[in-house]
């Protein structure tokens, strides 16, 4: 059945007014940006920050995170410090994409923030159990927390409102030519996921590699507040958050300039946006599995496109998003924090 932007639209009125989410990633540059719209937008109350290893190692995942919280002005937000390898498999990372540090390009903030004395999974099953009201976990990296979560207390299960993840791809892949990156590098956790029973919301390959950044779009960031931007709630020295996403999205251009891109696909915020902005995407509800054992498409994420299986669908899986109005939400979450000065 095909989820149309109408569908889409009416199970979004449906959701909180103040939806709470847990953030997990691996920054990223565009799992950055993604902590950025969240952090910014009215309706959704960001609970809990946690890491895992896929970008880069845990232990710059981790510091690329207390950057970024203090660089965002999180100060309240607990932060946590997740799985350092897959479920099964070595760790890989992905320094020809984000650097050797996960996060290369502009210089950012020391922490002001510091880690809680718990796992990331720990803090997940915390923050589960005691809040209010079902929450949502919004995945930008490999699978590993949630996966742990779901097998080491499967009582939270019924407070997860639903899992919006970026990762995947029906078409095909980006690491290899079946297998996206975060799901190349944990795909037993990524089964873990896919047979939950949760309801799953798939920002794959499919939609962000449509979620392109050009270069007149940094430029259009770059003017935010004026031709130099603010310096409030910036880095080191004054720099602005505008030339701090501006920077990130051209160290992000390098790569993919060399790939033959015309701008850059920033497909973590996608997500975000999954839950915030639905009318702006279009999808497929679908039954998803993933492949943990091909030699050649080890990672694979396989969509029933045509419900051969006759089974119900397990993920609504997203196809296309109007553009400009995507690189408008990046834009105003940067006026956001240009405005804002940390306190």
């Amino acid at each position: 059945m095909s989820i149309t932007t109408q569908a889409v639209t009416t199970q979004a009125v449906t959701m909180q007014a103040v939806t709470p989410v847990i953030l997990d990633g691996d920054p990223g540059h565009d799992d950055a940006i993604a902590w950025m719209l969240a952090l910014a937008h009215p309706r959704l109350d960001v609970r809990a920050i946690t890491t895992v290893a896929g970008n880069a190692p845990i232990e710059q995942t981790t510091l690329n995170m207390l950057r970024l919280a203090t660089l965002f002005g999180a100060e309240d937000v607990p932060l946590a410090q997740g799985c350092s390898r897959p479920l099964v498999a070595p760790p890989q990372a992905a320094p020809s994409v984000h650097g050797a540090s996960g996060l290369d390009g502009p210089t950012l903030p020391e922490p002001t923030v510091a880690l809680q004395e718990c796992s990331g999974v720990e803090l997940m099953a915390r923050i589960l159990r005691t809040s209010d009201r079902p929450v949502w976990i919004i995945a930008t990296g490999p699978l590993t927390n949630v996966a742990t979560l779901l097998m080491a207390y499967p009582d939270v299960k019924e407070q997860i409102a639903g899992i919006s993840f970026m990762g995947g791809g029906i078409r095909s892949g980006n690491w290899t030519p079946a297998a996206e990156f975060n799901m190349l590098v944990d795909p037993e956790a990524a089964s873990v996921v896919f047979a939950s029973g949760i309801p799953l919301l798939m920002a794959g390959l499919d939609v962000t590699e449509k979620a392109m950044i050009m270069e007149e779009d940094v430029e259009r960031i770059r003017q935010v507040g004026g031709v130099a931007g603010h310096s409030a709630g910036g880095g080191p020295g004054g720099t602005s958050i505008t030339e701090i996403v501006a920077e990130w999205l051209e160290f992000f251009f390098g790569f993919h300039r060399e790939l033959g891109y015309e701008g850059a696909p920033v497909h973590d915020p996608v997500a975000v946006v999954a839950l915030t902005h639905p009318e702006i995407l279009t999808g497929q509800d679908m039954v998803v599995s993933i492949e943990t054992s091909g030699a050649y498409t080890r990672g694979a994420t396989v969509g029933d496109v045509y419900h051969t299986t006759g089974k119900a669908p397990n993920t609504r899986v997203f196809l296309d998003i109007e553009r400009e109005a995507y690189v408008d939400l990046i834009v105003e979450a940067v006026e956001h924090f240009s405005e804002v000065t940390p306190s």
